[in-house]
């Protein structure tokens, strides 16, 4: 079971409270763990990626395990430790200004 924690305007959107759990075969990839995401909350399509492209939305990033897999292929990896849901994926809104 993968964990995934939103943030609040997403969860929000989405109307869970804290992380959604997700069930995903192997591979898991940040693109599974993505289309798992919108499929089971469809709200979510659009808001996280682009339709069309489906490149991450700009001041979206993605870490696991202290690391960031923003700029990374879709198709990385996930380390085990998220795979096995000892530790979550988190999509965090970056923030921008000065």
């Amino acid at each position: 079971m993968i964990r995934v924690v939103l943030p609040f305007p997403l969860r929000n959107l989405a109307r869970v409270d804290g992380g959604v759990e997700l069930e995903i075969s192997s591979p898991v990839t940040v693109r599974a763990v993505l289309d798992a995401l919108e499929a089971k909350h469809p709200v979510l399509l659009g808001t996280i990626r682009d339709h069309g492209t489906l490149k991450r939305r700009p001041f979206i990033r993605f870490f696991a395990c202290k690391e960031d897999f923003s700029l990374g292929l879709p198709e990385t990896l996930l380390p085990d430790e998220v795979v096995s849901g000892v530790e979550p994926f988190l999509i965090v809104g970056a923030m921008a200004g000065g």
